[in-house]
């Protein structure tokens, strides 16, 4: 019984100092640690929601009975375990006090296994509670975040895992993948499901402020540090104080303020320009890189030192051409979005706008189908056209199979299916057949018979491998 609950926290409310100091005694032999306190003042300083263990508390207090303290803790949290003790002629104020919520009453004189046993339970009670209220909050934030960063493939579902795990440190978190995966999403949640979320959430793209422009933007100035300063400005740096501060693009900052940025880092201060002294911040540093930072640092692009500082956590975003069956997920989430905003019927996406929807490259990933979701309900009541014509360009994609049978829409996914095999490997038949797992004999009858060439599909004839 000595180790079933090690270190859960007990607090003993009694004005008696004998009695706190038996009680202390007992409570910790049993393998608990114990706080002390005299009056329910005090104890109420002690407890919050997240108090993991019990209250031990007399009825008769000085200044305030237990039932008053107990009323107190219930209104506090009222899956916090009370057991109060009693003397003998308090019996019917413990029995009224089991009636308004309390654990339990041990009676004096009481045996000292007794009680701990009794703590033992309330502990193990308590311990429950609180697995349940984590639980249902993961379940919470889970499904907050899945409306965000949809999808159902493997990659995604171990994404949105990772993002609510490390939301909950002050890690650095260095966001890797291509343009238009929604990487400003992801340290979005980062930012929305940690403590952090009541402070600001601030995002600059170093790649998209003139160079001159982004020492200043950064780190601020004081008025007259340059021409132009005439009065002082807060950088985003300090502006994102208490929060988190995202830098998108962050190979394309400056080399030469790279040594800058890391001292903030390091220091946890800030140097605006021209300013006399350094100004202390509290920040979560998230940054974001849509090409390799190893590539990054051996181009001379990125310094290793910063580097190192970035991406105390990697976190890496699948395109969209390898989640899989997310893009039908992703597409018809936008198209009914769509339909909302402008006010519009949703349209259905036929077979083959799905087979497209599942064999094309997505080389603008997500944010390139979010686009295409628009202009398929735009287009829908005055011009409806195939979704591959609206995202390509092609107005002459093939017959739709819509009216046929099951063959054709079948032969239509499979023409999609080569067709979109050819245009990421830019006519390579060899990578084609190793994607696809398909002979040459076999790919060439398929082409053939679906219609397939490089030339129909806009492909040079680069060769075989």
């Amino acid at each position: 019984m000595t180790d079933i609950l090690p270190k859960v926290p007990v607090l003993i409310v009694d004005d008696d100092p004998s009695m706190r100091a038996a009680l202390r005694q007992w409570i910790r032999l049993a393998g608990f640690e114990t706080q002390e306190v005299a009056a329910p003042d005090q104890a109420m300083a002690r407890l919050t929601r997240d108090f993991a263990g019990c209250v031990v508390s007399d009825v008769m207090l000085d200044g305030e009975d237990g039932l008053s303290l107990l009323r107190r803790i219930g209104e506090l949290d009222a899956g916090l375990p009370v057991v109060l003790i009693t003397g003998h002629g308090d019996v019917p104020m413990a029995v009224e006090a089991m009636r308004s919520g309390a654990y339990d009453f041990i009676e004096k004189p009481f045996d000292p296994e007794h009680i701990a046993e009794v703590v033992r339970r309330a502990c193990e009670k308590r311990a429950l509670v609180m697995e349940n209220r984590a639980l249902k909050m993961q379940l919470t934030d889970s499904a907050g975040l899945e409306s965000r960063l949809i999808g159902a493939s493997p990659a995604m579902q171990a994404l949105r895992r990772q993002v609510l795990h490390f939301a909950n440190t002050d890690a650095a978190v260095l966001i890797i993948g291509e343009t238009g995966t929604g990487k400003e999403v992801i340290a979005q949640a980062l930012h929305d499901f940690s403590p952090r979320k009541d402070g600001p959430f601030v995002a600059i793209n170093a790649a998209a402020l003139p160079e001159a422009m982004v020492e200043a933007e950064l780190f601020g100035h004081e008025a007259g540090a340059f021409t132009g300063a005439d009065r002082r400005r807060t950088g985003r740096i300090e502006a994102a104080d208490g929060g988190v501060l995202l830098l998108d693009e962050i190979v394309s900052m400056p080399t030469s303020l790279q040594p800058k940025l890391l001292r903030v880092l390091q220091e946890k201060k800030v140097d605006r320009i021209g300013g006399a002294r350094p100004v202390d911040v509290d920040i979560r540093l998230i940054s974001a890189a849509n090409i390799e930072p190893g590539e990054a640092v051996r181009s001379g692009r990125l310094r290793e030192d910063l580097l190192f500082r970035l991406n105390t956590i990697e976190l890496r975003v699948p395109p969209l051409r390898e989640r899989g069956s997310d893009a039908l997920l992703l597409f018809d989430t936008f198209v009914n979005r769509f339909a909302v905003r402008y006010s519009l019927d949703a349209p259905a996406a036929s077979a083959r706008d799905e087979a497209f929807l599942q064999t094309y490259a997505w080389p603008g990933n997500v944010r390139e189908l979010r686009n295409a979701a628009e202009r398929f309900v735009l287009n829908a009541p005055v011009s409806p056209q195939p979704l591959e014509a609206l995202v390509t360009g092609r107005q002459d994609p093939g017959p739709s199979p819509v009216d046929g049978g099951l063959k054709d829409l079948m032969d239509a996914y499979e023409r999609n299916l080569i067709e979109g095999a050819l245009r990421r490997h830019g006519g390579r038949v060899l990578d084609v057949m190793r994607e696809l797992n398909l002979p040459r004999r076999t790919l060439n009858e398929k082409m053939a018979r679906l219609g397939l060439s490089r030339d129909r599909s806009g492909l040079s004839d680069t060769g075989e491998g």
